[in-house]
């Protein structure tokens, strides 16, 4: 059984399922962009990855003032307004005879270069869009018996090397992190920030319990998870002790409880770190009340409606 923070059951419609190029809905065999594509070229681009529950989007605002920061960040024109991008989305799903259950890729690359070359001078016409919509849910086992992480000597990054907070196709550093903690016989990576403290993991959010209060890291060396900042915000409401702080690893393998989040899978509990068994090795009750806490927000954000409404 596949264990990552990723792992869910294969889904044979996602076969036959249609993907959106720049405003064309294609067959999933046809669906390509070309090899002058600056996100192929030079991993020149930005994305996200959105949840449909219950015919709505989850927490699209959000991802989209991501998507639109990161891209004023590295100057690229997505080309199109929030709202036609949201209804394009919306568009594919429909396309596709989807109501929930599913996961979106929406990847903004620079578009096309006359030649192959890293300066935006190169570039020719506007941006490349894809959407990449898919019936997959999060493995319930992995929610239940968790993670195994292993702590890499790939760190986070400052922002002046390339600044942490851009969700950018360029992952060669978290590919890396993953690539040594599965050699490793992990789950995922845990990875540090240049001064030796947890930063986050190669493609998740991470979380401590201790003495039944909620740390993560200081948040300057990570993405601002939108899955981080709802579990911050719910730790808040049930009465949670939450700090956002430098710690070391050795309060990592004391705590009594280890999560990570993210968008894909919400609020996935961690048994085992660089070898040490985190508390009982197992889920522990802080995670159960904060994925049954997640889960709740989650409909409130999308109450039942059908799509093609």
């Amino acid at each position: 059984m596949e264990t990552g923070s990723h792992a869910h059951d294969a889904d044979p419609r996602n076969a036959d399922v249609r993907i959106w190029i720049n405003g064309t809905i294609l067959p999933r065999d046809k669906a390509v962009v070309s090899v002058f594509d600056s996100g192929f070229l030079l991993g020149d681009g930005v994305w996200e990855g959105i949840r449909l529950h219950n015919g709505r989007l989850a927490f699209i605002d959000r991802h989209l003032a991501r998507l639109w920061e990161g891209a004023k960040a590295i100057d690229l024109d997505i080309g199109m307004s929030r709202e036609a991008l949201r209804e394009a989305i919306l568009e594919t799903c429909r396309a596709n005879g989807m109501e929930s259950g599913v996961h979106i890729r929406l990847v903004v690359s620079r578009g096309m270069k006359s030649t192959p070359f890293q300066s935006p001078r190169a570039n020719v016409g506007g941006p490349t869009i894809v959407i990449i919509p898919e019936w997959k849910e999060a493995n319930p086992a992995v929610l239940e018996t968790g993670l195994r992480l292993h702590t890499v000597h790939i760190h986070r990054g400052a922002p002046d090397v390339q600044d942490p907070s851009w969700n950018s196709l360029s992952k060669l550093n978290c590919i890396a992190a993953c690539i040594q903690a599965e050699k490793a016989g992990a789950d995922e990576a845990l990875m540090l920030d240049p001064h030796g403290f947890v930063a986050t993991c190669n493609s998740t959010h991470f979380f401590i319990v201790r003495d039944g209060a909620l740390w993560t890291s200081s948040g300057l060396y990570c993405l601002a998870g939108i899955t981080r900042a709802n579990v911050l915000a719910l730790g808040r409401e049930l009465g949670m002790e939450v700090a956002e702080k430098s710690f070391p690893l050795t309060q990592v393998y004391s705590a009594d409880e280890a999560f990570v989040t993210g968008t894909f899978a919400g609020v996935i509990p961690v048994r085992e770190i660089d070898g040490r068994v985190i508390g009982a090795g197992r889920r522990g009750p802080v995670v159960e009340r904060l994925q049954g806490a997640y889960k709740a927000l989650v409909e409130r954000e999308c109450p039942p409606r059908t799509l093609s409404a």
